[in-house]
């Protein structure tokens, strides 16, 4: 017996001569892209104009089910065609390493051999959404200049037909999907049914599915090693009829097949000990199987994996996992506020956002979006607990609880009347970590919005990812309030220069680590000669600051008891080694005389200072000095005396100023020399901004950056 499924109906030819009217205009663009560079799936997206995000309108080649993840997306999220609509340029994605490397989120997804092309549909003012395009995984790692030509021209010409639209008030929206046609009014010709019968001969099982994965032809041999009869398998998916293949590991390989049109395979055991290997033969309508018995992994194997009591659905997984590592590039709390925003809420169909935490007996916003009118959140902020709303009551109970439309809401809730917020339904996400709340999240829609099962457990989820990143981000922030109080005591919160002396200080942390470091700097205003110093100790942590710290407390006691610059050094490096610290520190001090116009410097392993003098030159200083402090306890640090007149200037910096990878500091001196001698005269606050937004080191930030100037000045 063979099972022959009809499939859909084929839609209308197009009238001859020309298109007809009412023809879908996207669907034809986008079809038209693939075949003029020969790629076999795309998908257009169209920007809406309330808000920045786009809208897959139409997709071709494959089920709209394969790009679930990314049917809404925001604007500024790092996926291909985000990126072409927010940069107006093409973006190429050559390979799946490639696509690892530069687009996780999607790889996590479809970790599939594939290559991508996402290109802007804009013109010169306007963009009004991007299209991707993608080919098997053989194509060339590189897009050709043909197809790069052609993509662009054929956006082009349907960014200037969605201009004229928008010129003549005509509305674009979604279409229908273009899929290949299966072929119809075969299966009762005569070559079809010798072509059947010679089919159903075959001692193996052969089956034939759309590329929405549903079976459309089956033999015999197939239906005997599936377990079911031709009837029950026609028109359905495999891994929901055939309950053993639920895995959805199974139906990752339909979908690997079809994306990267390279065949696939997997072996799968039918209960209660029979192995059977699935062959899987893609083309740009759909997928030939053929099925046999899996004679050597039978004998091999003495186990088998237990079949999920109930199908999976990998599209809800694949949005989860897209939507899991998004959130987990969050950092701070309005790093989560904001994922959200651009990732969870597109993907849902939210028009808005809140994020809610419990503290003190009250509810507190931790942030917003989509929400036009504040004072309406506001209302939210100190609300006691033992209020009774959607909100503290899924926060106290666990339970989620989506309103599908307002009536729903206000008969359970009739004081919610007080507290409109312009949207229609609501999903309110209690977000557990760790076995206990930590706030809720609240997902307003514009329009009625019925909440399925199955989306009530996506959202669910969802929820937990989201309570998971909300913990580690308060984590984050509680400890980033730490380090940046405790970084902030360490260093002086003001310069006092002595009279004939103008100061400018600045200190960025570490982008990376706690953000928090042992640079630091000090001006000690003692009579009649000040002091200034500069250093910096090992490290971007606590024990870097606390003993940074220390540093600085004992340079200002030696330099108050009138030690001399190589005495103070001395006494510092001997501090630190009884200290017993493993940390090492380089250090620059500096005794100042204005009034004789000299400066004396001792330098332990600390990077040279500059010199701006009163005719606008720059020299780097060529300072005798001594090893780092912390090293030798009888290290001696000599000192050298440099002209210090009124005019100039002394640059004194941390190695975070001027070391990044792939520069030779030497270059990087001439580079800041040469900054100097152009804008050395600016007031020296205005000064100081420069030199650091200058700087290549200080745009990346992988070590902390500590500068000091100091200016020279008549006294009278």
């Amino acid at each position: 017996m063979v099972g022959v499924s009809d499939g859909p109906r084929p839609g209308p030819a197009p009238a001859a001569g020309g298109t007809p009217v009412g023809l879908p205009m996207l669907s034809l663009a986008l079809a038209s892209m693939l075949e003029d560079v020969h790629a076999h799936s795309g998908a257009l997206y169209l920007l809406r104009s309330d808000e920045p995000v786009l809208e897959m309108a139409v997709m071709a080649g494959l089920p709209r089910a394969f790009a679930a993840p990314w049917e809404r997306v925001g604007l500024s999220a790092p996926i291909p065609v985000a990126d072409a609509a927010r940069h107006r340029r093409l973006v190429w994605v050559g390979s799946e390493e490639e696509m690892t490397r530069r687009y996780p989120r999607i790889s996590v997804v479809l970790p599939y051999p594939f290559a991508l092309a996402a290109v802007p549909v804009a013109t010169e003012h306007q963009v009004y959404g991007a299209v991707f395009v993608t080919w098997p995984g053989a194509h060339p790692p590189e897009l050709s200049d043909g197809e790069r030509e052609r993509l662009t021209a054929a956006c082009g010409r349907l960014a200037k037909r969605l201009e004229r639209a928008a010129e003549e008030d005509r509305p674009v929206g979604h279409e229908a999907d273009v899929l290949a046609t299966p072929m119809s009014g075969v299966a009762g010709t005569p070559g079809a049914v010798e072509a059947a019968r010679m089919v159903s001969r075959l001692p193996y099982g052969l089956v034939s599915l759309d590329l929405h994965g549903r079976i459309g032809f089956v033999n015999a041999a197939a239906a005997e090693l599936l377990g079911r009869s031709a009837g029950e398998l026609l028109g359905t998916l495999p891994w929901v009829s055939v309950p053993w293949l639920s895995d959805p590991m199974y139906e990752d390989r339909y979908r690997a097949a079809l994306l990267s049109q390279q065949v696939t395979s997997f072996v799968a055991l039918r209960p209660p000990d029979e192995w059977l290997s699935f062959r899987l033969y893609p083309s740009t309508t759909g997928l030939s199987v053929r099925i046999g018995r899996a004679r050597a992994v039978a004998e091999m194997s003495h186990g088998a994996p237990r079949a999920a009591p109930h199908p999976s659905r990998l599209v809800t997984i694949s949005q989860v996992l897209s939507l899991a590592g998004a959130l987990t590039e969050a950092v701070g709390v309005q790093d989560v506020v904001q994922l959200v925003w651009a990732e969870v809420a597109p993907a849902v169909g939210s028009q808005a956002l809140m994020l809610l935490r419990s503290q003190g007996g009250r509810l507190h916003v931790l942030g917003h979006r989509g929400y036009a009118d504040a004072h309406v959140v506001e209302r939210f902020d100190g609300l006691p607990l033992t209020e009774r709303t959607p909100g503290t009551q899924a926060l106290h109970s666990g339970v989620p609880a989506f309103f599908d439309s307002r009536e729903r809401l206000e008969r359970l809730y009739p004081n919610r009347q007080e507290t409109l917020d312009g949207f229609a339904s609501w999903a309110y996400l209690p977000l557990i970590a760790s076995g206990r709340p930590v706030g809720t999240c609240v997902l307003a829609y514009a329009e009625p919005h019925p909440f399925p099962a199955d989306e009530q457990a996506v959202l669910t989820s969802l929820g937990g990812l989201i309570a998971q990143a909300l913990e580690r981000a308060l984590l984050y922030d509680a400890k980033h309030r730490l380090a940046h109080g405790l970084q902030q005591a360490l260093l002086p919160h003001t310069l006092t220069p002595p009279p004939g002396i103008e100061a400018a200080a600045r200190y960025l942390p570490a982008t990376q680590g706690m953000e928090i470091g042992g640079d630091f700097y000090d001006l000690v205003p003692t009579r009649p000669l000040a002091a200034a110093v500069i250093g910096d100790v090992q490290g971007h942590n606590v024990t870097a600051a606390g003993l940074m710290g220390q540093i600085r407390t004992g340079v200002r006691a030696y330099t108050t008891v009138g030690q001399a610059p190589h005495e103070v050094m001395s006494s510092t490096n001997r501090l630190l080694i009884d200290l017993g610290s493993e940390l090492f520190a380089s250090c620059l001090y500096l005794r100042l005389d204005p009034a004789s116009g000299r400066a004396v410097m001792a330098r332990a392993g600390h990077p040279p200072p500059l010199l701006i003098r009163p005719d606008g030159r720059v020299r780097v200083l060529d300072l005798a000095g001594g090893p780092l402090l912390g090293i030798d306890a009888a290290a001696v640090y000599p000192t050298t005396e440099v002209s210090f007149a009124p005019g100039s200037v002394l640059v004194l910096y941390t190695d975070g100023l001027v070391e990044s990878p792939g520069v030779d500091i030497e270059d990087a001196l001439v580079g800041l020399g040469a900054l100097l001698s152009e804008i050395g005269d600016q007031p020296l606050e205005n000064l100081a901004d420069e030199v650091l937004r200058h700087s290549a080191a200080v745009r990346e930030r992988l070590d902390d950056v500590a500068v000091l100037l100091l200016r020279a000045r008549d006294a009278g």
